[in-house]
């Protein structure tokens, strides 16, 4: 096990490096980095060549990348337009989305595997079909509707709840958005969940068990569900950055100041700085993610071993 985190590890460095150039380029040589420095009107020649100067922008690509990488790895992720060092807005931004984030996995693991373990083991029957059609429609609908229309109905129209999250986002106010949130998730767990296993009922481990004579608890929550929890465990393990990075349009209808409101107004602002620095983290929450679920299929399945 431990050769192969310390390979995991390894190979993780090429990858965070591939991503983050290729974030790199997108944000500084397809856009243009200084264009939010003067506003709605164009810069004029003499300012732009001072503030590409300012930040650099007049080296070569390779050189500003290697400078923000050398940065990066000494904790700088640069200083954003307003003044304001992008590790301050990461301060404040993070532990909001985080708390987002747990929220909306909460929901996924508890509601989505229980409602797939009933629906799989009742395949068929009318309580899977009516599950069957609800995860479809929660799919088929954008989050941003789901989120209005309890937005409207619970916070507006009979007051449950506030209609925009405090800033101080506490957990209790961030019960709809994680479910908000997590709602499409949690509809693909609800299925993968049940399909996993309806495979698995017919397995002969499962069929072995039976046979013994274990309790009926014991052989699904033992023996069919840890097996049938390994694609489960990866779909949500390679949630967790989706989540994080793409709860724009859940923290722009609640007002939640986390890591996608600050993405959101670093792209509206062309705020280059801001976006790299944003998204050079979650790069590191998607890999770091990867290899805890890697690690977790060998708790799942003991059949799995690392060489």
């Amino acid at each position: 096990m431990g050769r192969y985190v310390i390979r995991r590890l390894l190979q993780m460095i090429p990858v965070f490096i591939g991503a983050t150039l290729l974030i790199f380029l997108m944000v500084n040589v397809m856009g243009d980095p200084i264009a939010g420095l003067c506003g709605q009107r164009a810069c004029d020649a003499s300012t732009a060549a001072q503030l590409e100067k300012e930040f650099g922008l007049d080296k070569p690509v390779w050189q500003q990348y290697l400078t923000y990488m050398g940065n990066v790895f000494t904790g700088d992720f640069g200083t954003a337009f307003n003044g304001q060092p992008v590790t301050e807005l990461m301060a404040s931004a993070f532990p909001v989305t985080i708390r987002l984030t747990l929220v909306a996995i909460f929901f996924e693991i508890v509601i989505g595997i229980t409602l797939g373990v009933i629906t799989g083991m009742r395949r068929g029957a009318p309580v899977d079909t009516g599950v069957l059609v609800l995860t479809l429609v929660v799919i088929s609908v954008p989050t941003f509707v789901t989120g209005l229309l309890l937005q409207l109905l619970l916070g507006v129209e009979w007051g449950w709840i506030r209609p925009s999250v405090s800033p101080g986002a506490p957990l209790d106010e961030l019960i709809v958005p994680g479910l908000v949130l997590a709602s499409v998730s949690l509809a693909y767990v609800t299925r993968l969940t049940r399909t996993s296993i309806a495979e698995n009922r017919r397995a002969d481990y499962v069929r072995t068990a039976v046979a013994k004579g274990l309790p009926r608890r014991r052989v699904v929550g033992r023996h069919l569900l840890r097996n049938s929890l390994i694609p489960v465990i990866t779909f949500i393990g390679t949630d967790i950055g989706a989540l994080m990075g793409g709860a724009i349009v859940t923290e722009r209808i609640f007002n939640i100041h986390g890591v996608g409101y600050q993405l959101y107004q670093g792209i509206l602002r062309q705020n280059t700085q801001t976006v790299v620095g944003f998204v050079t983290v979650l790069v590191l929450v998607f890999l770091v993610a990867n290899l805890l679920v890697d690690l977790l299929y060998a708790v799942l399945d003991p059949r799995i071993r690392y060489a």
